[in-house]
């Protein structure tokens, strides 16, 4: 069974007990406002509600999975359930796939991480490129970034904003597989057909487990993250970096 919704900005398709949510705002590189995250918001409320929905599957467009934070929006991207983006503080117990085609950066690389397992194509950037801008990643991805990468790996990718690619991220145990380029979303679909052979009460049980000893985690990595934003909030240079990704020019750093 194939079910097919379309919202302006987030389409959902459900493919038997399979609801594959993919963000449509390619022209914005599926950067996230109020209206995408209400989207995303609405999809997953859904996944989680519905019975006999056992696997959601989490994509962009053919060309980018999300570069983050619309900062036009002014932060207002956060719902009463799933937290930013609809989704980084939800408590699910239903596996989310994340299908990543083209760049998932700064808020697009924390959503990746929220999700349980990832599928990449050969086209896949990931990265938390925040200190070009002289802010920080803020949507988890400062802790859960060195849970499920090398300690060294996710320090290299958070200090020098630089990203990695799908390859780099399979050898690193973040990916769990690797398509050619158009491939993401078939790969994801099998691993969630691998899934669904399974009991989904027992599935959703194991999941439950490992995620909520996670969420034990995220309590300090919250704290932590808060402070350190303060630290910079109407500093001279997060308002210039702000300012210069704005104006598409290179910032001038003043370490005030």
């Amino acid at each position: 069974m194939s079910e097919l919704v379309h919202t302006e900005l987030v389409h959902t398709e459900r493919r038997g007990n399979v609801l594959v949510i993919s963000i449509q705002r390619e022209a914005k590189r599926n950067a996230v406002d109020r209206a995408v995250a209400d989207g995303l918001d609405d999809a997953l409320n859904r996944l989680d509600d519905d019975h006999e929905l056992w696997v959601g599957i989490l994509t962009g467009t053919t060309e980018v999975f999300s570069a983050g934070s619309d900062l036009k929006a002014g932060g207002d991207y956060n719902t009463p359930r799933g937290g930013e983006y609809g989704l980084i503080r939800r408590e699910r117990r239903k596996p989310l796939i994340a299908a990543v085609e083209g760049m998932a950066l700064g808020g697009g690389f924390e959503m990746v991480l929220t999700c349980d397992l990832v599928v990449a194509s050969r086209s896949a950037r990931f990265g938390l490129p925040e200190v070009a801008i002289g802010a920080l990643p803020s949507s988890a991805g400062l802790f859960r970034g060195p849970q499920v990468l090398p300690l060294n790996l996710a320090r290299q990718m958070i200090l020098t904003g630089n990203p990695i690619d799908a390859q780099r991220g399979y050898e690193a145990g973040f990916v769990n597989a690797v398509t050619d380029a158009g491939g993401a979303l078939a790969g994801a679909l099998e691993l969630a057909e691998q899934i669904c052979r399974n009991a989904p009460l027992s599935v959703q049980a194991c999941l439950g487990v490992v995620n909520g000893l996670q969420r034990r985690l995220d309590d300090d990595g919250w704290a932590a993250t808060t402070t350190a934003g303060r630290s910079l909030s109407g500093t001279v240079d997060m308002d210039e970096g702000i300012k210069a990704f704005l104006e598409k020019r290179p910032p001038h750093w003043t370490g005030r």
